[in-house]
């Protein structure tokens, strides 16, 4: 059985918001349009405490893009962005949730950030992903949203570890790039551990 994962489409990840994707409310039609083929849909959300370890400004004189040590493993340091119950931090208002079935929010530990849907960044934190969708017989899981060189990358890569099927909707994902050719670099990485790309078109 087929399932559709919508990744991280927060006001804070959009243009206008705190930690923008370039482009990244392009993607919110075609989303809606795939939700259209899919009968199994959850998405994820980052849920962040204000204290949280990959703020920038939680640490003295430290800037966005520098690193820190964080929990014992190395963590780039963001703007400020999706802090639970704020504007930020909620789906986009465009984005249909009507046939969700369940929101799985992940950042919530101030000790260690969480770019995958699946586990946190030290693999300590399980969100329930993953034997959420394999109690319902899910075995082949599509991911888009936002953003591919980060959240996106490390679902589709702890799907994979978990035993799924796992394809990439390249059209309905954006990349942050804080290189230039960070997409590309990402959508090799998840094709050479086994990730089918797709298009939302061969879908449709």
């Amino acid at each position: 059985m087929k399932g559709l994962i919508i990744v991280d489409v927060q006001n804070d990840f959009l243009p206008g918001g705190t930690l923008a994707v370039k482009e990244g409310d392009q993607i919110i039609p075609i989303i809606n349009q795939l939700q259209e083929k899919f009968d199994f849909i959850v998405a994820t959300q980052d849920w962040h405490p204000e204290n949280h370890g990959s703020f920038a400004t939680n640490h003295e004189n430290k800037k966005p893009g520098e690193f820190v040590s964080l929990d014992g493993i190395q963590q780039i340091l963001w703007p400020v962005h999706c802090v639970q119950n704020t504007f930020g931090a909620s789906f986009h208002k465009d984005l249909n949730q009507e046939k969700w079935k369940a929101v799985f929010q992940k950042g919530m530990n101030p000790k260690v950030d969480s770019y995958s849907g699946f586990f946190d960044n030290n693999k300590k934190g399980d969100t329930g992903l993953s034997k959420f969708l394999k109690d319902n017989g899910i075995e082949e899981i599509f991911i888009c949203g936002l953003a591919e060189d980060y959240c996106v990358k490390f679902t589709v890569l702890d799907g994979l570890s978990e035993g799924f099927e796992v394809h990439l909707i390249l059209d309905a994902t954006k990349a942050v790039n804080i290189h230039p050719d960070d997409f590309v670099k990402a959508m090799i990485e998840m094709e050479n551990a086994g990730a089918v790309i797709t298009h939302s078109e061969e879908i449709l």
